[in-house]
């Protein structure tokens, strides 16, 4: 048994604690859930050492025979699930330790602690995987906790009708990313990630494989048209999003692209589909993050589109912008969240309309929230701005212009609307009556440490190492400066229009601009769309199912059930139990009897 076997252990044996005993143990059931992921962000460290020394992938035995085929109980070791490793246990802990400020008076506070630490451990456990099923069963625990925790707070209607939302949008993904499974087995007879190098069969067959697999990262990783229920997922209570968001449920979805990605660069459609999906993901969700004014669905919306960013980088054929991108923007997303989580914890609401004037009451929490926000927004030199651009670049040296303005644009978007829910937030004059104060140690400490990494984590993939020289002539000078220069735009135009009130455009053009504000306002009406083209349909399609079970097949069963009951008491009418009834019968039925031989 290797090492890494007992990374997702520690948490599954803090779930199982505090599913049990939390409620007696109280505040010791969040020490135990905390404890249990810095244990395995430590046996992660020593695995990223084992790894730099040599260490490999390793079997525990043979668990499976399908079709003749051996399935291991296996882990696969190298640096993308290194990688994966040490952000999902690092950031985990961290909103853990924020988690005992924020969730301190909740009456479910050890079942709190409880599903968090099952979610550790099923992400954990994804991560390691080395084959579709195992890879399988634990992206379904994770769609579980998810669930669990968007309902967290289930007596509001809300966060139930978001966690089943969640629920069953992914289980779309998750059905075509089982039907991609199978139908790569029975093509070319392997689970193994390992195996996906060289893998044969039929084009079609495999392209088709490789879209469906591709399907269950949509779903995860809230892609459109499965993005609907990762806004409402903002029910659950702020530290979840913040896990969800950044590190664990969503990131899943691009990390899957990226443990399969022999098999998408081989099948160009299947890539192809990758990118296109994630530059309409990216771009549509940033246009709707500018006009939404709850301040959790702001990130939520940010996290969708940043998302798509990543998922165009892999499309377009690098597996390194795109996981590099997913590196950064677990740190900032998850600073982002929490920070989120720290207002609304100290002023109780969410509308950014209702705020304003919070940084002079709320220092760290104002810092730290615009260190984040100048690493979503890609200013350099913080940490979004360096895998961001390597984006852009790949874009540009692949000879994809559609797709290196689409990430402009996106790029654009995110400054304006993160520059706008600063200065709404934490600048100007508050428009409500509010009463901020600073959150506890145990919510700030976590801010501080990742607003660090926030600025910092981008430096380990930045070409600086490499000298700018061999960049320039590539493009990556250029690609850097365009860049900027839109964050900066996208920043300056938030601050003229939200805290200098000066009108950009005229007034003509702004009310000609409604119809696309009321369009963003309904998210492009795609809930409605979904409503009116598959649920109405689905629910009147199981009306008319009960109607047709009740009346026809439960009317034919009653009927019989009638006509027996009204025989029986027909019949019961001729046991009257006297005697002298049952003679005149067997003397009735004499000569019945003799009438019919007489006439023979």
């Amino acid at each position: 048994m290797h090492i890494a076997h007992f990374i997702p252990l520690f948490p599954f044996l803090a779930f199982v604690i505090d599913i049990l005993i939390g409620r007696r143990l109280k505040i010791a059931s969040a020490y135990i859930a905390t404890g249990a992921c810095v244990l395995s962000f430590i046996f992660s460290l020593k695995v990223y050492q084992d790894f730099s020394c040599g260490a490999g992938s390793y079997d525990l035995g043979t668990w499976l025979v399908i079709a003749g085929k051996p399935l291991n109980f296996g882990i696969i070791i190298d640096p993308l699930s290194i990688m994966m490793l040490l952000i999902v246990s690092f950031i985990g802990t961290f909103i853990l330790i924020y988690s005992i400020g924020y969730m301190h008076d909740d009456p479910r506070f050890s079942r709190y602690f409880a599903y968090i630490s099952l979610f550790m451990s099923s992400m954990l456990g994804l991560v390691l995987a080395d084959n579709f099923i195992l890879l399988l069963i634990f992206w379904e625990g994770v769609g579980l906790c998810s669930y669990l925790l968007i309902a967290f707070w289930h007596e509001r209607p809300a966060a139930a009708a978001a966690g089943l939302k969640a629920f069953v949008t992914t289980r779309i993904g998750d059905t075509g990313f089982l039907i991609g499974i199978l139908l790569l087995f029975f093509t070319c007879g392997t689970f193994h990630f390992t195996d996906l190098k060289s893998v044969t069969g039929p084009e079609p067959l495999l392209t088709i494989a490789a879209i469906l697999i591709f399907m269950g990262a949509m779903g995860k990783s809230a892609q459109f048209p499965l993005h609907v229920w990762l806004p409402d997922a903002m029910e659950g209570p702020t530290a979840v999003s913040a896990l969800i968001h950044a590190a664990t449920m969503v990131a899943a979805g691009v990390y899957l692209v990226a443990r399969c990605f022999p098999l998408f660069v081989a099948h160009p459609i299947a890539l192809q589909t990758v990118a296109v999906i994630g530059g309409i993901s990216a771009l549509m969700a940033a246009s709707m993050a500018t006009v939404n004014n709850d301040i959790k669905r702001v990130l939520a919306y940010s996290t969708i589109s940043q998302l798509g960013l990543m998922m165009l980088g892999l499309g377009l054929g690098s597996v390194s912008a795109g996981t590099f991108h997913l590196m950064t923007h677990a740190f900032f997303k998850a600073l982002l969240f929490l920070c989120a989580g720290s207002v609304i914890h100290s002023v109780g609401i969410q509308d950014i309309q209702k705020m304003g004037g919070l940084f002079s009451k709320m220092k760290i929490t104002g810092t730290t929230f615009c260190i984040g926000t100048l690493a979503l927004a890609g200013v350099p030199p913080f940490a979004g701005f360096w895998s961001k651009d390597e984006i852009l670049l790949t874009a540009w040296q692949n000879h994809h212009p559609v797709f290196l303005i689409l990430a402009l644009l996106t790029s654009l978007l995110t400054a304006f609307y993160m520059a706008r829910l600063i200065f709404l937030v934490l600048f100007g004059t508050a428009r409500s009556q509010m009463h901020p104060h600073e959150s506890p140690m145990s919510m700030t400490i976590p801010l501080m440490v990742l607003s660090i990494f926030a600025f910092g984590a981008g430096f380990w993939g930045a070409p600086i190492k490499e000298g700018f020289i061999e960049g320039e002539s590539h493009g990556a000078g250029m690609i850097m400066t365009i860049s900027t220069l839109v964050s900066l735009t996208g920043l300056l135009t938030a601050y003229l229009i939200y805290v200098r009130r000066i009108t950009l455009l005229p007034l003509s053009v702004l009310n000609s601009l409604q119809g696309l504000k009321t369009l963003l306002i309904n998210k492009y009406y795609i809930d409605e769309i979904y409503d009116r083209v598959l649920i109405q349909p689905c629910l009147r399609l199981c009306r008319a199912s009960f109607d047709f079970d009740s009346n026809i097949v439960d009317g034919l069963v009653n009927a019989m059930a009638f006509v027996t009951q009204y025989c029986s008491g027909v019949i019961r009418r001729s046991q009257t139990g006297l005697i002298q009834n049952y003679l005149l019968i067997q003397v009735f039925g004499v000569v019945l009897l003799l009438i019919w031989l007489l006439k023979l």
